[in-house]
């Protein structure tokens, strides 16, 4: 069995997908790549997974492109006087699982001319999705979905954040076919214990593991 290289996305910006890809590196034993950063005034996403899924130094890969400006990365980019090159981007190689995450939604633009999905699309690499469960989860993880299946992504299922709502995940498993992974509730406070025992209670690591269609 290959180990994993999974691309964790979200439907949009703050929904958790970092919180969650802290817990799934750290349950992986996997090497976490965050190929572009936008905003380097806080604590980064390589630096909070790193903290919250105590992941050691060499198995946080350094971003691609680390960007100033904290926008959606073209817009970034331009500010910062900085050109990104989406075909530069691809996959490091690393022993064991990796998990890459993306930045923002999937239609956020890299650049003028490229979205997120596009990458993702040439990557060909299986994408677990990030939903929130709060009002509105319906319409976009219906739509984000739509767009993974438009662009022929490989999608693993979705991976809910937030209180229990199970009516909302119920149709949006209904109406999509998609597999739910699991549901990560609030943590408070977050620390790496709490984050580790949630993820366990919520997730089984063998619904990730070996899922690598590149």
């Amino acid at each position: 069995m290959s180990a994993p290289r999974l691309v964790v996305t979200g439907t949009d910006t703050g929904v958790g997908k970092t919180v969650f890809s802290a817990a799934l590196t750290a349950a992986l034993g996997a090497s976490y790549w965050k190929p572009v950063q936008a905003g380097l005034e806080e604590e980064t996403d390589s630096e909070l997974v790193a903290r919250l899924g105590r992941v050691p130094p060499e198995r946080v890969l350094p971003e691609a492109w680390r960007l100033r400006t904290p926008a959606s990365p073209h817009l970034a980019a331009e500010i910062d006087g900085v050109r990104i090159d989406p075909d530069a981007l691809d996959p490091p190689t690393v022993d064991g699982p990796l998990v890459i995450e993306g930045a923002g939604g999937l239609l956020v633009p890299l650049t003028r001319e490229v979205l997120t999905i596009d990458v993702f699309a040439r990557w060909s690499l299986p994408v677990v999705l990030v939903a929130r469960t709060a009002l509105g989860t319906i319409n976009h993880t219906l739509l984000s979905l739509e767009a993974l299946k438009s662009r022929g992504v490989p999608t693993l299922g979705v991976a809910f954040v937030g209180d229990d709502n199970a009516d909302s995940i119920r149709a949006i498993a209904t109406f999509s076919g998609a597999k739910v992974m699991g549901r990560l509730p609030r943590i408070a406070p977050m620390d790496a214990d709490a984050l580790q025992t949630a993820f366990a209670n919520s997730f089984s690591t063998a619904d990730f593991e070996g899922q690598d269609a590149g």
